[in-house]
């Protein structure tokens, strides 16, 4: 199966205990997830005091941000996250979850040791999929635990091909060497912290400008209310608590221009990451990575008649050149 076939459709597998936890013992060192006995807190999100030292909030999951790298190789076709939601670390994800219509499999503990058999209930999944969906070109698996192996090797047996995303130093070498190719979740753009995002004052589209006023004026970002998304869940999965925080690139009625920034900046570094031989990436294919991120992205509802036009307002992080009738863009 090609990486980059012309119709890919991709199926998103997350064992998000699995990457929760690693990512909490990756930062705070094995075994603290234990310790601190972090299945049994109740979240910042419901009680600040708790996460007093930030350990938590350090340790957060962009859910987003792996949807986006996932939907590189293709159309997201579905996506399913395993976990026990009624522990208020995991439900506090919801926000997250929901507005990227992640499907949420409620799996209770069976054993004192807390295992919730997410990588047997992952793995029977996937595999009535690959039968039931022919047309199913990608397999994503978010886990670094070795049981995925076989699940890995049947997959790519079958023609599929398979991405596993891990958490550095927390996942099974033989796991990512049976994956057609293996992610670290801290290499995925856009994990990094906000801060780290320069900001960025867009050029006025032609039609907000008024006599007298320079071009390079900056436009007025507006603070937009999300939509509310709908999202397909498993009835029996437990109502989570609410949270908060949100992407910018998750889906909104009206998108700002720092979030359309933004999402121009991602989609770039995503489709730059698979073609990482070429400087210079297609503007076309950039714009088919943002909406495949973002449906709602559209450069006429921020002012801008064209794709093109909305690429110039924002020189100041990208260059763009034309080579014959294409226009080729990268990150300065």
């Amino acid at each position: 199966m090609s990486e980059q076939s012309p119709e890919t459709r991709v199926g998103v597998y997350i064992d998000f205990d699995n990457i929760v936890i690693s990512r909490y013992d990756q930062l705070h060192g094995d075994g603290t997830w234990r310790r601190d006995n972090v299945r049994s807190m109740t979240t910042a999100a419901t009680a600040p005091n708790v996460d007093e030292d930030g350990k938590l909030t350090r340790a957060r999951v962009d859910v987003s941000a792996i949807i986006d790298y996932a939907s590189s190789f293709g159309t997201v076709a579905h996506s399913r996250a395993y976990a026990d939601w009624s522990i208020p670390v995991n439900a506090s994800y919801r926000q997250q979850l929901v507005e990227r219509a992640v499907d949420l499999t409620q799996l209770f503990p069976t054993t004192r040791g807390l295992n919730n058999g997410a990588d047997i209930r992952l793995a029977v999944d996937v595999m009535e999929d690959l039968f039931r969906l022919p047309d199913l070109t990608h397999i994503v698996i978010v886990a670094g635990d070795s049981d995925y192996i076989p699940l890995a090797q049947r997959a790519k047996r079958l023609g599929r091909f398979v991405v596993g995303i891990g958490v550095a130093g927390k996942t099974s070498v033989a796991l990512a060497n049976a994956c057609d190719r293996f992610q670290m979740y801290d290499a995925i753009p856009g994990t990094a912290p906000d801060e780290d995002e320069p900001e960025v004052a867009p050029v006025a589209p032609p039609s907000s400008r008024r006599k007298g006023t320079k071009a390079t004026q900056p436009v007025e970002d507006v603070e937009s209310a999300p939509a509310a998304v709908g999202a397909s869940q498993s009835t029996d999965v437990a109502s989570p608590a609410s949270d908060d925080s949100s992407s910018d690139t998750a889906p909104h009625a009206a998108m700002t221009d720092k979030a359309a920034t933004r999402l121009l900046m991602r989609a770039l570094e995503l489709v730059h990451e698979k073609n990482d031989d070429d400087e210079w990436v297609h503007a076309a294919a950039v714009k088919t990575q943002m909406k495949r991120m973002n449906p709602a992205f559209s450069e006429r509802t921020i002012g801008h008649k064209t794709f093109g036009d909305f690429i110039r307002s924002r020189n100041s992080v990208v260059e763009s050149k034309a080579e014959g009738q294409s226009r080729l863009l990268r990150l300065r």
